[in-house]
């Protein structure tokens, strides 16, 4: 049995007529009529009553002509589906995104994605810090991260998207509140409130470097997982924050957001995912998130 007998099976039951059938299959109809035939035979029963006048279908023709109609959209589905992956227009992607990404970039990312890439199924985990990000990678349990370099390893390819300016968040009541810029030897005296991540997490690196350079060593009071929490603290007066700006987005009372006027206080947002997956579909989503992150 092959699909090209359904075929000619189901377009004499449609058409309940072999002249019209042979010429909807573009064949002639001494061929048609020898595949109906050897269909039957196959199967051991007859499908159609055939006379001089008319053709009808028997009730195992009409049972198996609802099978047959499914087998073949079946197969057209498949092909469908196949191309759709072929071309990266189908799929399951998992984005893993910093918290300065969830809250200022995901909701653009997420309407982006599903309008550009209906057929990609995205879920999104926000809130991940870089190293938890890492991980999640080299474990399948992500396929993309945005985050904050540096990362290292040769299984990860990493690009650049752009780099942002570091802010400071300050209780609404807090000295510093009503300034427009600060430096970070201004801050010298202050507490902070910091990513950790077990100490690992870019933020903190991040801080400690600048820290340096401006002569001091901060006095970390708190140290949380989640940019929400961090903000959090900081609008209940328990310290101030060095955080990207784009976390400006995460509008919480009780909390000003100050610039840094320091020129190296800055740092890049980055796209990474493991460099041995060429997937259609992960190129064309990288590709779009890319063009939304310079929009």
């Amino acid at each position: 049995m092959n699909l090209r007998r359904i075929e000619c099976f189901v377009a004499v039951a449609e058409e309940l007529h072999f002249g019209r059938a042979a010429d909807r299959l573009h064949m002639a109809q001494p061929p048609l009529s020898q595949q109906i035939s050897r269909l039957e035979n196959e199967l051991g029963v007859q499908l159609l009553r055939r006379s001089t006048r008319r053709v009808e279908l028997t009730d195992a023709g009409a049972t198996y002509l609802a099978r047959a109609r499914r087998i073949l959209a079946e197969v057209d589905d498949a092909a469908h589906e196949a191309r759709m992956v072929a071309t990266g227009s189908q799929g399951r992607l998992a984005i893993g995104c910093v918290g300065s990404v969830t809250y200022s970039l995901l909701p653009a990312l997420a309407r982006g994605l599903s309008e550009e890439l209906p057929g990609i199924d995205f879920a999104f985990r926000g809130e991940m810090l870089v190293p938890d990000q890492v991980n999640a990678l080299r474990a399948g349990t992500i396929d993309v991260a945005l985050l904050r370099p540096p990362v290292t390893g040769p299984d990860l390819a990493v690009t650049v998207l752009r780099r942002d300016r570091l802010v400071v968040a300050v209780p609404g009541d807090h000295r510093f509140a009503g300034r427009s810029r600060l430096a970070l030897r201004d801050l010298r005296d202050e507490q902070f409130i910091v990513h950790s991540g077990r100490r690992q997490s870019v933020m903190f690196s991040t801080l400690l470097s600048l820290a340096k350079t401006a002569g001091f060593a901060p006095r970390i009071r708190h140290e949380v997982d989640e940019t929400s929490t961090l903000v959090t603290l900081v609008a209940g007066g328990l310290g101030i924050a060095v955080v990207p700006e784009p976390v400006s987005a995460l509008r919480i009372g009780g909390v000003a957001y100050v610039s840094l006027a320091d020129r190296d206080a800055m740092t890049e947002l980055a796209i990474a995912y493991l460099a041995d997956r060429a997937e259609p579909h992960l190129t064309r989503s990288i590709a779009e998130i890319e063009r939304i992150v310079a929009a």
